[in-house]
């Protein structure tokens, strides 16, 4: 009796049958997320040689939602494929000649789906291989961080996107060949022919992205570096395929193209090994010659003895300005840090401002003295 029920039939499928479907749909959603979270975990083992210190959650993290729609899509043919009408209904016909004779060409809805979840296997699975290349990404990162050289550091992306972008077009030429039954070599074939006019109408990307061959090859600067290139002065953030990012001072962010990286002067201030400081002071007209002579030794000698500078400071009367004498500063500061270089320049012109007032002098200021004469003949001086 229970199996006369089992094998009654509602459009084309017995009751046994929809038990099966709705069953395998029902536990495999309500259980994806565990089966998912246990499957990321065994394959994080093949990985864990890597850097055997990293934290297993980073690896599941990364590899949770891929694998979590790979087992959805799983669950989801399973369950349809026990299901037999109308997946069998024919839904595309048409006849060609094959030499000479009539050939039937049929389409069913299931093999439609069958496609279908073709299509989105691939997808998941070539998705998981991006997060897995993510992953080795972020440990040798971590590793090239370790290390002395910022060169690791700033090839380790390069090579991320270039290995992600590798994968992407190998994933879209199985899917032609897979899903759509393409020829693949025939497209390869054609790309080539066409591949000139493409060049041709992508000639900056091009240029950009063999500009950045050109900065791994030459190492003109790496990440961190402090560079100045045209109106722009600011730390290279990263080095991608078509454009490089610069924090500006202003901790804003500017993204130049890498040709213009490699074919304007750029100055790389990271790689100098002394910040040179030159300015004047301008004292009074009337400061005595011997205060003078003292406020110039006595800012050598502070210079000099300061921990950051070098000790070749030069500190000499300069010139007779037009409303001033004027004492100039040459010296050179050892820290290239930014912050640090500017605190240490901020330290020394205090400590010339209070020379000056020690030595009771004062700092000029532009002045004209204007004489008027009058009917009487005896000047008068005005300022």
């Amino acid at each position: 009796m229970n199996t006369e029920i089992f094998a009654q039939q509602f459009l084309g499928n017995s009751l046994h049958n929809y038990i099966l479907f709705a069953s395998i749909l029902i536990f495999g959603l309500l259980l994806k997320r565990i089966f998912s979270r246990l499957l990321s975990s065994l394959m994080f083992r093949l990985f864990k040689r890597l850097h055997p210190d990293t934290d297993p959650k980073i690896f599941v993290d990364l590899l949770l939602r891929p694998v979590e729609l790979l087992i959805l899509f799983s669950v989801l043919y399973l369950s349809i494929n026990q299901l037999d009408y109308p997946l069998q209904e024919v839904i595309f016909k048409r006849t060609t000649l094959v030499n000479k004779l009539p050939s039937v060409y049929e389409l069913t809805l299931i093999q439609v789906l069958d496609k279908l979840f073709l299509l989105f296997f691939i997808i998941a699975l070539f998705w998981i291989v991006l997060r897995i290349i993510d992953f080795m990404a972020y440990v040798f990162l971590y590793k090239a961080s370790l290390t002395e050289s910022k060169s690791d550091d700033q090839m380790v992306p390069f090579i991320k996107e270039l290995s992600k972008i590798i994968t992407i077009i190998f994933g879209v030429f199985v899917v032609l060949r897979a899903v759509f039954n393409l020829n693949v070599a025939t497209i390869i074939a054609g790309l080539g022919i066409g591949g000139i006019a493409v060049a041709l109408a992508a000639q900056d990307t091009l240029q950009n992205l063999l500009g950045s061959f050109t900065i791994f090859a030459d190492k003109p600067f790496v990440v961190g570096d402090l560079v100045r290139i045209d109106k722009f002065e600011g730390t290279i953030e990263k080095v991608g395929f078509r454009s490089t990012l610069l924090r500006t001072l202003d901790k804003t962010l500017v993204i130049i193209p890498n040709k213009k990286m490699v074919d304007s002067p750029l100055e790389n201030l990271s790689l100098r090994n002394l910040r040179r400081m030159k300015f004047n002071i301008s004292l009074k007209y009337d400061t005595p010659a011997d205060v003078m002579l003292k406020i110039s030794k006595q800012i050598e000698t502070y210079v000099n003895e300061h921990d950051s500078t070098s000790n070749d400071t030069l500190v000499t009367f300069d010139s007779f300005g037009e409303s001033a004498l004027n004492i100039q500063v040459l010296y050179f500061i050892e820290i290239v840090d930014y912050n640090d270089y500017m605190r240490i320049r901020q330290d020394i012109n205090y400590k010339i401002m209070q020379i000056v007032a020690e030595n009771k002098a004062e700092f000029a200021f532009p002045t004209q003295t204007v004489y008027h004469e009058y009917a009487d003949g005896k000047p008068v001086k005005g300022e």
